[in-house]
């Protein structure tokens, strides 16, 4: 099993960029362990918050209701988000969140527009390197991946011998201790599916998980005068129901950021329910998880169809609407 950042690199280039990883082992055949990927962990897990740099601005590339959560007192106060990602290999890339051109890696990538999007939330960084379960901080906790567990189709979730990493992930999604929130990928399938031969078995090991969101690509954010349509590259959430109730779209319009890839759609659900969590303090992973999925749009979407967009195009403003979520 390979593991890979689900990522696009800049603008100009528009090929997949993934990091070669280490080997673990598999429940399935032993002439398969030598080509399965470590599960990764915290080889040093730099938890601290991240600090606004001053006043937080809305960028081009947010969407507005970034700003209006803001302006209601809501930036992700008491929540903490783990980016589970690429923090010690050599690849970096360029791009802009609007502060700046910068070369950074994938983690440093995800985790600094998570922490845009929820400016006062903590940001905790996980590195995938090596092999211990992700622990959970006091309060609602917000998992990031960006990244896909590969090997070769034909196994069930159930048939491989997760690393502690990817056990306490899939574990905290199937309890509900947590929200995860998971890129679908950029082989332009559905979740689950088949490229060139291969799987991303930690998809399927999310499948019909309470806390679990899958997020696609949008090629920019729709509203209901300029509808939004997926993004080429990305996954889709296919015919299964379980994945389409668990499926959510945002924008990640790559012309502004030299960015794309549904790696950078999961930071921005992320900080969505990090800021929801700071409005609702008593609410549940899963209750957040719902009030997400079940306030989505459609009608800012080109051609909806469930197969494809799964519940819609995430909505701050309306996750945000009501008093109460249960």
């Amino acid at each position: 099993m390979s593991r890979s950042c689900l990522k696009f690199g800049i603008a100009t280039a528009l090929a997949i960029l993934s990091a070669p990883m280490a080997s673990a082992q598999e429940a399935v055949s032993a002439d398969e362990m030598a080509a399965l990927c470590h599960g990764g962990g915290l080889s040093t897990c730099v938890s601290a918050t991240i600090p606004a740099a001053g006043t937080p601005t809305v960028q081009r590339w947010m969407s507005p209701d970034v700003g209006a959560a803001w302006a209601a007192g809501y930036k992700g106060k008491g929540v903490t988000i783990t980016i589970v990602d690429d923090f010690s290999s050599t690849s970096r890339f360029s791009g802009n969140f609007g502060v700046g051109v910068q070369t950074q890696r994938h983690g440093e990538w995800t985790r600094e527009e998570a922490g845009m999007i929820a400016p006062l939330a903590t940001i905790r960084s996980k590195d995938f390197s090596t092999g211990s379960a992700v622990g959970l901080a006091p309060g609602l906790n917000v998992l990031n991946l960006s990244y896909g567990m590969y090997a070769r189709a034909g196994y069930s979730s159930n048939q491989i011998g997760w690393a502690p990493e990817e056990a306490s992930i899939i574990s905290y999604a199937t309890r509900g201790t947590a929200v995860v929130s998971k890129a679908a990928g950029n082989d332009s399938v559905a979740v689950g599916g088949i490229t060139n031969g291969q799987q991303d078995y930690l998809d399927l090991a999310l499948i019909g998980k309470p806390s679990a969101i899958f997020v696609g690509a949008l090629s920019t954010n729709g509203t209901t005068s300029s509808k939004a349509q997926l993004a080429w590259y990305s996954n889709t959430a296919g015919s299964n129901p379980l994945v389409q109730s668990h499926f959510l779209v945002v924008g990640v319009d790559g012309s502004k950021t030299g960015l794309y890839g549904t790696s950078f759609a999961a930071p921005i659900i992320s900080g969505y329910a990090a800021i929801i969590g700071s409005k609702f303090t008593s609410a549940t992973p899963i209750q957040i998880t719902n009030d997400l999925l079940n306030t989505a749009r459609t009608d800012t979407l080109v051609n909806y169809n469930a197969s494809v967009y799964g519940k819609g195009e995430a909505s701050l403003s309306r996750a945000l609407a009501p008093t109460a979520i249960r």
